[in-house]
């Protein structure tokens, strides 16, 4: 299983129009070709944002899915007057990672994104292993990846939330009973974070 991790940088105040656009093309039966995992948009940090999350088997069918829809005339919708920049990157989950699909769990998302050594992320998918069942205990774990095409060298971790106030409260909380952040891991060289809303045809709520 690979993940498709395409983030879309809009024109200010254009995102409620980027999502309505957005929302009727899949209406008109985009999944009937292959399952959306999760549509975002950013609250906090990078602003004018959308993430979009699209599973695939492999690289061969995230090409032959692509080339039908647009042969087919589903996709993509018509958004490239409001759309100041597009990044795409592929990802492989972790080994403890449930796949994406429809769950509630929000709606509050924060994805955390962390780049490091060249070299690194096997160390960190094993410290990661070691702690995870313990962290979500206090919080869901929505995704945990690292990069294989694009942006080398990353890992982007995923958590939902009820609320800012339980974001918080979960931080503190995990921190002091020293269940996170994972002992023995290596240290990122850089890291970014994001707080992101469902958008309303999400299968992630």
């Amino acid at each position: 299983m690979i993940y498709e991790v395409r983030t879309y940088d809009l024109q200010p105040r254009s995102v409620p129009t980027f999502l309505e656009r957005t929302g009727a093309k899949l209406m008109e039966g985009r999944q009937k070709y292959s399952q959306l995992g999760g549509y975002w948009y950013t609250e906090m940090g990078p602003l004018n944002q959308v993430i979009h999350i699209w599973p695939y088997e492999d690289m061969n069918k995230r090409a032959e899915v692509r080339a039908k829809t647009v042969a087919d005339g589903v996709w993509p919708p018509s958004n490239s007057d409001i759309t100041l920049n597009m990044n795409s990157e592929i990802y492989y989950p972790a080994p403890f990672m449930q796949p994406l699909g429809e769950r509630k769990i929000g709606p509050i998302y924060e994805m955390r994104i962390y780049t490091y050594p060249g070299g690194a992320i096997p160390k960190v998918v094993e410290a990661w292993g070691k702690a995870i069942a313990e962290r979500v205990k206090f919080s869901p774990l929505v995704a945990a990846m690292y990069s294989d095409v694009g942006n080398l060298n990353r890992w982007i971790h995923i958590w939902a939330y009820s609320s800012f106030e339980e974001r918080s409260r979960v931080r503190e909380a995990t921190r002091a009973s020293g269940v996170w952040p994972p002992a023995g891991g290596p240290t990122p060289l850089k890291q970014e974070n994001k707080i992101m809303i469902p958008a309303a045809f999400s299968p992630m709520q």
